[in-house]
């Protein structure tokens, strides 16, 4: 395993966190489509937690724009890839799945961010990553798993 570590650069952190940001962004809108297009009664209480959700993905975008601002780079507008469905549950597994890739993108930032002496960014990435964990714990409930 030693062989493999690669120490993190800024420009390297820099290039990781508007990648972050871009999934950001997409998660925000697929959470604001997601909670429009869902239908039926049963939904009416995770329709308004998505839309909690997506506010909360736009919020987590500002602070890594701010971020990467601070590092000296260029927040991206570049918007990730936004998975739809006609299927409620469909949408939900899709929106967990996300939840799912950004903890472990975000566990993976904490430590690089540690790594460079970022403390307030690693901080920062702490509050993200355990809303993002509040969201996957939300999303599984709706689930029933």
């Amino acid at each position: 395993m030693k062989g493999d570590f690669m120490a993190i650069t800024v420009e390297k952190l820099i290039e990781l966190l508007n990648r972050d940001l871009e999934l950001e962004y997409s998660a925000g809108i697929q959470y604001i489509q997601h909670a429009a297009v869902m239908t039926g009664a049963m939904y009416g209480d995770v329709i308004k937690e998505i839309k909690l959700h997506a506010t909360q993905e736009f919020g987590h975008a500002q602070i890594l724009a701010d971020q990467i601002d601070f590092l000296e780079g260029v927040p991206t507008v570049k918007v990730g890839e936004i998975k739809t469905s006609s299927a409620n549950d469909e949408m939900l597994e899709q929106d967990l799945a996300g939840e799912y890739d950004a903890i472990k993108r975000y566990k993976l930032r904490v430590d690089q961010a540690e790594e460079l002496k970022e403390f307030a960014l690693a901080q920062q990435l702490r509050t993200i990553l355990a809303m993002e964990q509040e969201h996957a714990m939300d999303l599984k409930n709706a689930l029933g798993k």
